[in-house]
């Protein structure tokens, strides 16, 4: 065991995050922890890394366990870019280096008496650097670079990077420092689908043990072995990914529920037992001491018995139902020929895309590539640079973003809820009572709002809205599983047109049959879901990959070739040159040419390469153009 959890319980704010609760992490483990938002997941965490202490029980680790955790950004010099920042998880290498650079400096510059000594110091510490790997350093910084997706902005100073991008970096120097226990919360955030897909096979072939808190159905299902779900408290361990997790859970939720009630229909039989006894002791003339002993018997086997908890078959979950109350025309969303970029970089080049009435489409992509550009493009807040996009007739957006935009942070939770749809403060808390904001929740300021009540804010918003066409932006962003499943429920039953930006792959490939790949400008439809996308994406880019490869033989072919011809017809015309100069006979001139003009002739009916064949074409031309002009010159003359 790496680790072992011992009846730890926990209070944050005088609520009780969990309590007695137990868990063994054995080596080499790759673990899920899931549950819903505010069950203490990243409170387990905490104690974990020993940032916080549990209140009873205890945690043990096996000794010498180095311990991976990113708590919280650092802060660093305004110079230290953030390759610098990935290089401090080699700092003890990088220490050896340096020695090893002053002495070869010295080296350089000493006294035969005094080399042998640095030389066996030299020896020792490359020793000890060759044996810690530090000679593969920059391979494996530069795989993580390449990996997650760091090349625009690693040598940056690492200040003037997006929260975003410092999360990135940061995650790559913590899997550089390759702890013994890897704890990762919620690491595929800020990432985009190439940098998923390295992530999880970094993680598959990672030696160290791995927790990790994740809502990322996908993810957990290609990396975890085990899953712990934390629920009201109490933590529960299965094997398997997350899709046989739901399964078995499913299982023993049932499986409870149906010894719950076989115990309950056994102390309804057991207490109307007690009470016949006793009514039948008390009935009798004299009373019956006997039949009062044995329902006082009875009572204490009831008491004594250990009582099945109901298991938390429906837990608390929002309501969401969206209703498209009006349809609109047939075409929903047209792009004829656009093309957007700011300054060099070129988003969408000679872009065509269209969305029909109750299509469900997805745009994918790296990160930046400006999915979300072409969202801004078709709500109007932004402008094309050429090329038109444009809604349909009587489409009406609702959109969701996972940027929720606050003017006012100071504001009431409930206020800005009813800046958007018009009820009655009573009725208004009855409806966000149904997206789990329940009691005072209702005059929280809206700045400080976890993501995750900001999104479910701005889905109750969008409930209540006469829609028909849902523009998605990350919708899953922030949410927890069991938020993610109702979101993705009241989709499917959606009765208007869907256009979503997401990385979410679980998501995509449930509720999209279509996929827009965008990728450097080109934006390209495959009629099927992510999944499948992925692979036609990938047998285009190798068909692309062997174009770009042939054309580029095809043009050094030519190239040699019309260095070896024009060698040739040089090596002709270089007499013909030299006796002009010393005034040699033109006939002589004459008959040069014509020994050029037989040479690329017979190349020309040899030549099969159509581009080859094309330049000696034009080559015989020009020759015989210069030949006709010696002729006349010589029929002038004679």
């Amino acid at each position: 065991m790496i680790c072992t959890i011992q009846e730890i319980s926990k209070m944050l704010g005088g609520n009780l995050i969990f309590e007695e609760l137990s868990l063994a992490i054995k080596t080499g483990d790759k673990l899920g922890i899931v549950g819903r938002n505010g069950s203490g997941k990243t409170t387990l965490f905490t104690l974990l890394a020993g940032i916080e202490t549990p209140d009873l029980g205890s945690i043990h680790f096996k000794k010498g366990t180095k311990i991976g955790y990113l708590a919280q950004i650092p802060t660093y010099l305004k110079e230290v870019t953030g390759h610098d920042v990935l290089l401090m998880a080699f700092e003890e290498l990088v220490e050896l280096q340096q020695k090893m650079n002053v002495l070869e400096k010295k080296m350089s510059q000493a006294k035969p008496d005094e080399l042998e000594r640095l030389l066996k110091q030299y020896g020792d510490i490359q020793e000890e650097f060759t044996l810690r790997n530090g000679y593969s350093m920059d391979t494996e910084l530069d795989k993580v670079v390449q990996g997650l997706q760091l090349t625009s902005f690693v040598n940056r100073s690492f200040t003037s990077l997006s929260g975003g991008e410092q999360t990135k970096i940061m995650l790559g120097k913590l899997l550089l420092t390759k702890p013994d226990l890897l704890l990762l919360d919620e690491p595929t955030n800020h990432l985009d689908l190439f940098a998923v897909e390295w992530l999880e096979q970094y993680l598959v072939d990672y030696e160290g043990t791995v927790v990790i808190i994740s809502h990322d159905r996908y993810f957990l299902d290609q990396v975890v072995t085990k899953v712990a779900d934390l629920e009201e408290g109490e933590l529960i361990l299965y094997k398997g990914n997350y899709s046989s997790f739901a399964i078995q859970k499913e299982e023993r939720i049932m499986r409870e529920f149906q010894e719950f009630e076989e115990q309950q229909k056994k102390i309804k039989k057991m207490k109307e037992a007690i009470k016949r006894l006793r009514q039948w002791a008390n009935e009798a003339v004299p009373p019956n001491p006997g039949l009062h002993r044995r329902a006082r018997n009875m009572e204490r086997a009831l008491d004594r018995m250990e009582k099945v908890r109901k298991p938390l078959i429906d837990p608390k979950k929002m309501t969401l139902l969206f209703d498209a109350a009006s349809r609109s025309g047939k075409e929903v969303v047209v792009m004829e020929s656009v093309s957007k970029a700011f300054g060099d970089n070129v988003l969408l080049r000679d872009a065509n895309f269209n969305v029909y009435w109750k299509d469900r489409i997805a745009v994918v992509g790296r990160n930046g590539t400006g999915k979300s550009t072409i969202l801004k493009l078709l709500r109007g807040e932004m402008a094309v640079d050429s090329g038109v996009a444009r809604l349909g007739s009587n489409v009406r957006v609702g959109f969701l973003s996972q940027h929720f935009e606050i003017s006012n942070p100071k504001a009431r939770l409930i206020d800005v809820f009813r800046d958007e749809v018009s009820m009655f403060e009573g009725d208004a808390r009855h409806v966000l009572a149904r997206f789990m904001f329940y009691g005072p929740d209702v005059f929280k300021r809206v700045g400080d709002l976890s993501g995750g009540e900001r999104m479910r804010l701005r889905l109750a918003q969008l409930m209540y809205q006469d829609v028909n066409l849902l523009m998605l932006d990350e919708p899953t962003n922030h949410l927890d599983i069991d938020s993610r499943e109702i979101l993705e429920e009241a989709l499917e039953d959606f009765q208007g047109t869907i256009l979503a930006v997401s990385h979410d792959r679980y998501f995509l490939n449930k509720l999209f049959p279509r996929t827009a790949w965008l990728d450097r400008g080109d934006l390209t439809t495959f009629e099927g879901p992510y999944e499948w996308a992925r692979g036609k994406w990938d047998e285009l880019q190798v068909r692309r990959q062997v174009e770009e490869e042939s054309d580029i033989s095809r043009s050094s072919e030519v190239n040699q070739k019309n260095e070896v011809f024009n060698a040739k017809l040089k090596e002709t015309t270089k007499t013909s040159s030299t006796r002009k100069i010393v005034s040699r006979p033109i006939e002589e001139e004459i008959t040069e040419l014509e020994k050029a003009i037989a040479i690329l002739t017979e190349h020309i009916e040899n030549e099969e390469d159509w581009e080859v064949y094309e330049q000696l074409l034009v080559q015989k031309v020009e020759q015989e153009s210069a030949l006709e002009g010696l002729l006349e010159k010589w029929l002038e003359s004679s």
